[in-house]
């Protein structure tokens, strides 16, 4: 891994009951230092694997739940193959009964399988677990899902919801990038992805600088955060992440909300429909079209519209739940002309 750029602010002594509105409304990463310490499963998890094995053991539901397994060639590395036409593993149904068991079989050595489960909602799989471990986040409504494996190496990639990844057991390492590195990281398509997001297609362990030259620039603006178990890590809407496992087994429940109304759209719907309408269009009706946008939807200036009736804005007057089901209703009977 090469150096990165600056380290992320840490903030300690926060606990998990009681989380300021200014650490939730960062626009930066921040290190919440031991703050879900005082978790059981972070204890079990700092005793041992046996210990938070068999403490994830009690809330276990025999519910069917995806994981990932690669050959130990990939060394944990969860990509494409060589062609870039499918993946470098394998996808598997079974159940956490089955994955406990296979883990704690596991010795660590580098000629086992790697395995990944990611992103398993924590209240369908282990109902009850909450219960005793949970981060209180008053009228947000997080997804809250568990992530379990081996030593793994996950692309960088983005997410559009705000996050709180809590580390119980093992230690994660987050190589961390602000939203406008996107061209200095590859990516790869979005529409065809190991796990649903877009990702780097840069190898952060041996990046090639002849092919990704750019890559030095991301690495220059990047920051590189080390959580032990306890620890949680604060990481706002949109920016990059790089996620390494270091331990030969690891733990890590995550908190996902989006800080907007349940009714507004998904920016990335929007992203996927100018890719059809406005990608392939000449040059200059391009520019025009940026101009478009930046009138409509990037100038936040309260009197752009005040030259309409407000009786008169229409799907222009400020968003509301009747107004964007009024926009969805439009955009539905385009879509199927």
């Amino acid at each position: 891994m090469m150096s990165a750029g600056s380290s992320v602010k840490q903030i300690g002594g926060l606990q998990p009951g009681n989380i300021p509105d200014d650490v939730l409304g960062s626009t930066e990463p921040l290190l919440l230092k031991g703050m879900v310490d005082s978790w059981p499963v972070a204890q079990a998890g700092k005793s041992g694997k046996s210990e938070i094995l068999q403490y994830l053991q009690r809330f276990c539901q025999k519910r069917e739940i995806v994981v990932f397994k690669g050959d130990p060639e990939i060394e944990g590395r969860f990509f494409y193959n060589e062609e870039m036409n499918g993946f470098n593993f394998g996808r598997q149904n079974t159940t956490f009964e089955f994955m406990f068991d296979r883990f704690g079989s596991l010795e660590g050595g580098d000629t086992e399988p790697s395995y990944y489960v990611g992103s398993t909602a924590v209240d369908i799989g282990l109902p009850g677990f909450r219960a005793e471990n949970d981060v209180a986040l008053p009228g947000l409504n997080p997804l809250v899902s568990i992530w379990m494996g081996n030593k793994t190496r996950i692309a960088a990639h983005f997410d559009n919801p705000n996050n709180i990844a809590c580390v119980v057991a093992g230690r994660r390492r987050f190589t961390l990038f602000p939203p406008e590195q996107i061209t200095n990281l590859y990516v790869g398509p979005l529409d065809f992805t190991p796990a649903g997001q877009a990702i780097s297609l840069v190898d952060f362990h041996h990046p090639d600088f002849e092919r990704y030259p750019l890559f030095k620039e991301a690495l220059a603006n990047a920051v590189i955060v080390d959580l032990e178990p306890g620890d949680a890590l604060f990481l706002p809407s949109l920016w990059w992440h790089h996620v390494e496992a270091l331990d030969a087994f690891n733990v890590l429940v995550n908190y996902w909300w989006r800080s907007v109304p349940a009714y507004m759209g998904k920016p990335m719907d929007a992203l996927i429909h100018a890719l059809l309408s406005i990608k392939a269009l000449p040059a200059e009706q391009k520019e025009h079209w940026r101009t478009m946008f930046d009138h409509y939807i990037f100038d936040d200036n309260p009197a752009i519209f005040s030259h309409i009736p407000e009786s008169s804005l229409g799907i222009l007057a400020d968003l509301d739940e009747a107004t964007a089901r009024q926009l969805r209703t439009l955009l539905r009977s385009k879509l199927e002309n």
